[in-house]
C-alpha cells in the first residue's frame, strides 16, 4: 500500500512523544538519585557534624542597672510614687581588630555509592578588644547605679560535635579554658570563657587554636571592627559565596586555594544584627547575618551534567529522525517505523547508562563509555537497515560528532547557548542545502517514504 508524505511524518511524530515520555522518565530517575545523594550528605550530617559557622569571639559584660522610675500620681489628690527597679543587661563588646588564619584540609565519607565532602580545619584567632569605659554601658537613667557581674567570651560554633579539642584563649598572657555554651541567644551554639575580673576602659588581647570539622561548607561572620580572614585548604575546588568576596589576589590551583577576606565593619551590618537578635523576642535565631562562606564542592555533579543532558535528548532523536528521513527522502530507502523506534530508544538508553557509570567513576569516562556503545550499536545495526556499512559508518561518524558537541555544551555553561544556536543553524543549513531540489509533491506519490 503506497504510503503518502504526511502520513509517514505523522509516523515519526507519534514515535518522538514516545521517545519524549521515556527522556521524561529517565530524568525522573536522574532526580530520584540526586535525592538520594542530598539524602547521604543529611544522614552523614545528622551523624557526625553539619556546616559551621564561627561567629566571633564577643566580649560580653554583663551588668546590673539599678535605677529610681517615677510612677505619676493617679489623681490629684494622691503624690507620685518612687520605685526602685533592677534589670540585668548584657553589653556586647566586638573585637576591635580580629584575625583568622585557617587551614583546612578536605576528606571524603560515604553512604553506599555516594561520596561526602567532609573537612578539618585549624583556625589560628587573635585580636584585641578595646573595653568601654563603665559610664559608656547602656542604662536606663543616667543616674543609675551600674555593678559589673563576671565577663565573658562568647563564641559561636554551629554545630559543637565538630570541635576536635579542647580549646584554651590566651587572654592578657593567661590561659583559660573554654566551657560549653555560648552564653547568648543570638548564638545558637558555641562556647565561652570565664573571664578574671578587669577594669573597663582599657585594652585586652586574646589568642587560641579552634580545631574544627564541617560537612561541604564553612562560613565566617566578621564581628570585629577590622577583620582579616585567611583560609587556605588542600582543595582545588572552592565556591566563595555569602556577602562578601575575598580579595582579588587570591590563588587557586590544582594544589589548592588561598584567599584573604578583609573586612570593615563599616562594610557590615554584622555586629548590629547580632545585638538585635540577643534583645529581640526570637532567642537561637542567627539568620539574616552577614558572612561569607567556602563551599567544598566536587568539580562535576554528576547528576546536574547528566540532567542537563537529557534537556538535549530530545533534541537528538529529533535531528537523527531528521537524517533518517533525508536519507528516504534522497536516496528513496524506506526506513521503517519500527527501526526509528529501536534507534530513538537506543539514544534514550545513552542518558540512563551516563548517570549510572558516572555514580562509580569519573563523568568524562562514563559519558565516553555510554556514547561509545551507543554508536557503535547504531552504527552496527543502521549498516544492516540501510544495506551498506558505509551508510552505517556515516551515521556512526554523525552521531561522534553530535555526541561531541553535547559533551561541549555540558562543559560550557556560560556559552551553551551561543553553541546550541550555532549547531541548530548547521544542522537546518546542512537539510536546507540538501533538500534544495527535492520534489516534495512528488515524494508524497511515491512508495519510497
Amino acid at each position: 500500500m503506497q504510503r503518502t508524505l504526511l502520513f509517514k511524518i505523522l509516523i515519526i511524530l507519534g514515535i518522538t512523544v514516545l521517545i519524549a515520555v521515556a527522556l521524561g522518565m529517565i530524568q525522573s530517575t536522574i532526580n530520584d538519585r540526586a535525592q538520594f545523594r542530598d539524602d547521604a550528605v543529611k544522614s552523614v550530617s545528622s551523624e557526625s557534624v553539619r556546616e559551621q559557622t564561627i561567629t566571633g569571639p564577643i566580649l560580653v559584660v554583663p551588668y546590673v542597672d539599678e535605677y529610681v522610675e517615677l510612677i505619676p500620681a493617679k489623681s490629684k489628690n494622691e503624690p507620685a510614687e518612687t520605685v526602685r527597679r533592677s534589670v540585668t543587661r548584657k553589653h556586647l563588646v566586638f573585637p576591635n581588630q580580629l584575625d583568622i588564619n585557617g587551614k583546612i584540609d578536605t576528606y571524603r565519607r560515604y553512604r553506599g555509592i555516594h561520596q561526602v565532602l567532609m573537612y578539618g580545619g585549624v583556625h589560628a584567632i587573635k585580636g584585641d578588644f578595646a573595653l568601654p569605659a563603665l559610664n559608656a554601658l547602656p542604662r536606663a537613667s543616667p543616674n543609675s547605679s551600674l555593678t559589673l557581674r563576671p565577663a565573658y567570651l562568647a563564641l559561636g560554633i554551629e554545630d559543637v560535635r565538630g570541635i576536635a579539642d579542647f580549646p584554651k584563649v590566651d587572654w592578657n598572657g593567661g590561659a583559660i579554658e573554654f566551657q560549653q555554651g555560648s552564653g547568648l541567644q543570638a548564638l545558637r551554639g558555641g562556647l565561652h570563657a570565664d573571664l578574671p575580673a578587669m577594669e573597663l576602659g582599657g585594652k585586652a588581647k586574646f589568642s587560641f587554636t579552634l580545631k574544627l570539622n564541617g560537612i561541604e561548607r564553612q562560613h565566617v561572620v566578621p564581628v570585629g571592627k577590622n577583620n582579616t580572614i585567611t583560609l587556605a585548604s588542600n582543595w582545588p575546588h572552592p565556591q566563595f559565596g555569602g556577602d562578601f568576596l575575598p580579595s582579588p589576589e587570591r590563588t587557586i590551583n590544582e594544589n589548592g586555594f588561598n584567599a584573604t577576606w578583609t573586612i570593615a565593619s563599616l562594610a557590615t551590618n554584622a555586629q548590629q544584627q547580632l545585638r538585635d537578635i540577643e534583645v529581640g523576642s526570637e532567642p537561637g535565631k542567627v539568620c539574616n547575618v552577614d558572612s561569607f562562606s567556602v563551599a567544598f564542592i566536587e568539580p562535576v555533579n554528576v547528576y546536574s551534567m547528566a540532567e542537563r543532558a537529557t534537556k538535549y535528548g530530545l533534541l537528538f532523536v529529533a535531528l537523527t529522525f531528521a537524517a533518517f528521513f533525508m536519507f528516504e527522502v534522497l536516496k528513496l530507502l524506506p526506513i521503517h517505523p519500527v527501526q526509528y523506534l529501536l534507534v530513538g530508544l537506543a539514544l534514550v538508553l545513552f542518558f540512563l547508562l551516563l548517570v549510572s557509570l558516572s555514580e562509580h567513576i569519573a563523568f568524562l569516562t562514563a559519558y565516553l563509555i555510554a556514547s561509545a556503545a551507543c554508536i557503535l550499536l547504531i552504527g552496527y545495526y543502521l549498516a544492516a537497515v540501510l544495506r551498506d556499512w558505509t551508510r552505517g559508518l556515516g551515521f556512526g561518524t554523525a552521531l561522534t560528532l553530535l555526541y561531541g558537541a553535547l559533551y561541549g555544551l555540558l562543559v560550557s555553561e556560560n556559552n551553551a547557548l551561543v553553541l546550541g544556536s550555532i549547531l541548530l543553524f548547521a544542522v537546518l543549513s546542512g537539510v536546507m542545502v540538501a533538500t534544495r531540489k527535492v520534489d516534495w509533491y512528488q515524494i508524497g506519490k511515491t512508495s519510497a517514504i
